[in-house]
């Protein structure tokens, strides 16, 4: 029996550095970065992914994501491995328990695509990978505190599990009575579209719990129809889209930019959550963005762009109750 074709373009994903830039048509002069880059955090992408970038432009938004730079191995003051201070917040292995009413599941250890700027590029997932036995631990902890309403499935990507696992950790969370919604943060929707399938549909229509997914997209260029035939899929099954994107150097800091990515995202019926400034993790700090040149690109943005097109511009600080505006 073959596997779904999700799962092929996973397991297909490109993980040569020397391969990503021959694919794409770059100048030997990157190679030697791209390989610095990759020997402190591997490259990883698909090839639905990859088919959106232009050929020869070693300055496409989404190439720019995940094309790994001799910069990344530098030192910079205040990056470090885990800049959010998770390793203080994990009362079970894979949970994380930052703000009340909610807590995060890390459910897979894996990721579609690597993302260059992720802060979760130094996270030891060796001692938090998932396995049903911790699974049952961590909502043993779910069940004792009735002021947790909503659990969050995160990772990795928790939709880079498959949907047997999936379907009986969402059973699992239905079964306590106080949880009223869960919400998966994940990227797969976007780098593989074909991971929108029938099996995911029929667990997600299936839950009685309140169903919102977050999406990553930094750049309109991210959204092709397919993209926005897997939104229209998700929610036809009842599954609110909302969208977070990090501001990053040379990929979206623009005004232009960034209009041109909420008008996008509507198109597709997703709707501007967050724009998260940079987290300071090591190994990113040419992805950064000051907070003053963050600050203008959002009243710009306000000036073209209605209310419910505006993304809340905010930072995560370590030990704050929730996210911090800008």
């Amino acid at each position: 029996m073959l596997p779904p074709a999700w799962q092929a373009q996973l397991a297909g994903a490109i993980r040569d550095p020397r391969e990503l830039c021959r694919r794409l048509g770059l100048d030997e002069h990157w190679l030697p970065g791209a390989e610095a880059g990759h020997a402190l955090f591997e490259v990883r992408v698909p090839e639905a992914f990859l088919a959106r970038m232009h050929r020869g432009d070693p300055d496409d938004p989404l190439l720019r994501q995940v094309l790994p730079l001799g910069e990344e191995a530098r030192s910079a003051p205040g990056y470090v491995d885990d800049p959010l201070e998770e390793a203080d917040h994990t009362p079970a292995k894979g949970l994380i328990h930052k703000y009340h009413g909610r807590v995060l599941l890390i459910t897979s250890p894996a990721c579609a695509v690597n993302c260059r700027y992720c802060f979760r590029r130094h996270f030891p997932y060796a001692e938090n990978s998932p396995s049903t036995a911790q699974w049952e631990a961590s909502l043993d902890v779910l069940r004792d505190d009735p002021s947790i309403a909503e659990a969050i499935l995160s990772g990795g990507d928790p939709l880079a599990t498959n949907d047997r696992r999936l379907a009986w950790l969402i059973q699992r969370l239905e079964d306590i009575p106080h949880l009223k919604r869960v919400r998966i943060h994940t990227r797969l929707p976007v780098v593989i579209p074909e991971r929108i399938d029938a099996h995911l549909l029929g667990w997600l229509e299936a839950t009685r719990l309140q169903k919102v997914m977050v999406l990553h997209i930094n750049h309109a260029n991210e959204i092709d129809e397919a993209v926005i035939a897997a939104c229209t899929r998700l929610k036809q099954a009842g599954v609110t889209l909302l969208n977070q994107s990090v501001l990053l150097r040379g990929v979206n800091d623009s005004v232009e930019a960034l209009a041109e990515l909420s008008e996008r995202l509507f198109e597709a019926g997703v709707l501007p959550y967050y724009l998260h400034v940079l987290d300071p993790v090591k190994g990113a700090a040419h992805f950064d963005v000051p907070d003053d040149e963050a600050r203008e690109l959002v009243a710009g943005l306000r000036e073209q762009l209605p209310g419910f097109l505006m993304p809340r511009l905010v930072r995560e600080i370590p030990g704050e109750n929730s996210k911090t505006p800008l």
